[in-house]
């Protein structure tokens, strides 16, 4: 008898875990399912143009997920269909992780965002910034002199961009890549660790003042190194103790487990007329193997499902299903522009009418960004073409997977395709 009822209650857990799991009517949330039926025909046209080889759209709202739809091939060339556990190279996504990571600390009282990063890392301590001149014939940047660092890099400029510390690095008297020199590259290596990465790249000198210009770079590496110094941990171990087991983020890490490579989605490269080709066989292999340098800033291999549950405990204030990753008051301090009127080194990242908070663009409002996204709606994405977004406004997330390298326009269109299905906007705290 005891074991019959063993029996029943283990099937009534299951019975109940898979409900949750399951996408919500859509009306039941304020969407509109004939609204969200447009998104596929969308995307699907990309596919018969090969344009797209799959994808996975993932809706939630108020806390329940509304749509969860794959489209097209994980793998076209293995005829391998995309499915809803497909796990993907989320490069740039990894680093809202690490800035979780570092705010995790920051509420232990470990530090201050206003403290220099050379406390942690004295490597930083006595910084220089390049002076480059052209060369008037051959338009070739070079290194001209240096100059002391105005003043430190504290851990806000690091979170937002503000550090000097960009991908491409400096050129040197040459005109020469000066990460090269060093031996170190944006990618990391599988060789070495974090901490040699780090302390190769304080040697070269910072492309511009500290504090004085957003410019897209390695400053997120530069925190995942914090991150080891501060708690004594491994990157990778801290991200599982204090996010993804917390999280329930079991298929999260950064490589795939061989056991796992089948559902693995191929990587493909856009051609100069917009379709796409699959990538290197040595392309395949970014994320099999566990890597020497745990790059904070693009590292991560993640599911839609997975990362899902992320920016849902965002939304929610820091908290997930009982898990408190952190306090609301400071996701509300991640998720402001802290940008300012700060210029910025590409034209459109962030786009117009955006500003950036901790690791996130933030967007600054319909009137500005021109978007019917709302103010305070933040996001990032990766190079693959996956992204995020998070509005707090209308208590929705999204999240879309792809693996095309250097196509950002897909995971736009279901965003824009995503938000006309809005049928009952929530009431406005503004």
């Amino acid at each position: 008898m005891k074991t019959s009822l063993k029996i029943v209650c283990l099937w009534l857990a299951l019975v109940t875990a898979v409900a949750a799991q399951a996408p919500t009517v859509p009306e039941q949330v304020g969407l509109s399912r004939p609204r969200l039926d447009r998104i596929r025909p969308a995307i699907e046209r990309e596919i018969a143009q090969n344009r797209l080889a799959g994808g996975i759209g993932l809706l939630a709202r108020r806390g329940k997920i509304a749509y969860f739809e794959t489209y097209g091939m994980a793998d076209k060339e293995a005829g391998r269909p995309m499915t809803k556990d497909t796990i993907f190279r989320i490069f740039s996504m990894t680093k809202a992780v690490t800035g979780v990571a570092v705010m995790t600390l920051y509420e232990d009282g470990r530090f201050s965002l206003t403290d220099p990063v050379s406390r942690y890392l004295p490597e930083f301590a006595s910084m220089k910034v390049a002076i480059e001149k052209t060369d008037p014939v051959t338009n070739k940047r070079m290194l001209s002199h240096t100059v002391p660092a105005e003043r430190p890099i504290r851990i806000l400029d690091l979170l937002r961009h503000t550090s000097g510390l960009d991908y491409d690095g400096p050129r040197d008297e040459k005109g020469d890549p000066f990460f090269r020199k060093l031996g170190i590259s944006a990618t990391g290596s599988r060789e070495g660790s974090l901490a040699d990465f780090v302390k190769k790249l304080a040697q070269a000198p910072l492309v511009h003042q500290p504090g004085t210009i957003w410019d897209y770079g390695l400053s997120i590496d530069v925190l995942g190194r914090l991150v080891e110094v501060v708690s004594g941990q491994a990157l990778d171990q801290f991200f599982a103790d204090r996010v993804f087991k917390p999280l329930k983020m079991d298929d999260t890490g950064f490589f795939v487990p061989e056991s796992k490579w089948p559902r693995l989605a191929a990587l493909y490269t856009p051609n100069p007329d917009g379709t796409i080709k699959r990538a290197t066989d040595a392309e395949q292999e970014f994320g099999k193997k566990k890597p020497g340098v745990f790059m904070g800033g693009a590292g991560l291999t993640s599911t839609a499902s997975d990362y899902a549950r992320f920016v849902q405990m965002l939304v929610n204030g820091g908290q997930l299903d009982g898990a408190s990753i952190l306090g609301p008051k400071t996701v509300e301090l991640m998720r402001a522009d802290v940008l300012g009127d700060l210029p910025r080194t590409l034209p459109n990242l962030p786009p117009p009418g955006y500003g950036f908070g901790l690791t996130f663009a933030v967007n600054r409002g319909p009137a500005q960004s021109a978007t019917a996204f709302s103010r305070g709606e933040y996001f990032w994405g990766g190079a693959a073409g996956t992204s995020f977004w998070i509005d707090p406004q209308e208590r929705l997330v999204g999240v879309w997977m792809m693996q095309t390298m250097l196509d950002l326009g897909k995971g736009d269109v279901f965003k824009r395709l995503a938000y006309q299905a809005i049928v009952e906007p929530e009431p406005r705290h503004e």
